[in-house]
């Protein structure tokens, strides 16, 4: 589904995974070339050590690459299919407030991976994503792999097979 950034930001604020863990879409950047994330602790996301829960942190961050990806090429006019196909994570300090992060798409990242989706019709890449709390330190280091598909893509290399 094809929607502006300002559509975007508040089905993802009410979107019950995120709004029942009090994670929050700040903004999306103009052309889905970035996007900026808040993790508001609360009762809700809360662990026994009084920090915030690692699947909360977790799960802020695995959809948002995607999300842009899938925004960002559908714009242009792809039928595609984008998700995070793996993720490694690193809880680095507890979060004991509020956390934050920002991540962005340059110029060539985007480039690169249209390049690929139209001479091979699927991509794959590595995006980092950061964490700070409110005092500005990495609580969290995450590398997410992305996966995309263009759906209208067809391999004009193939031979069609002899069936005879």
């Amino acid at each position: 589904m094809v929607v502006s950034e300002g559509m975007l930001k508040w089905v993802m604020r009410l979107y019950p995974p995120l709004l029942f863990q009090r994670i929050w879409v700040v903004k999306f950047d103009k052309g889905y070339k970035g996007v900026e994330v808040r993790i508001k602790k609360s009762f809700l996301n809360k662990n026994y050590n009084k920090s915030i829960f690692g699947g909360t942190i977790f799960a802020a961050a695995d959809p948002f690459y995607p999300l842009l990806f899938h925004q960002l090429f559908s714009h242009k006019g792809y039928k595609l299919i984008a998700w995070s196909k793996s993720s490694a994570i690193q809880y680095i300090k507890p979060g004991l407030t509020d956390l934050h992060f920002k991540i962005s798409l340059n110029n060539d990242d985007i480039a690169a991976a249209e390049t690929i989706l139209n001479t091979v019709g699927k991509y794959t890449g590595h995006y980092p994503i950061d964490i700070y709390n409110k005092d500005g330190e990495i609580c969290v280091s995450l590398m997410n792999e992305v996966y995309v598909r263009n759906l209208n893509f067809v391999d004009t290399n193939v031979s069609p097979t002899d069936d005879h």
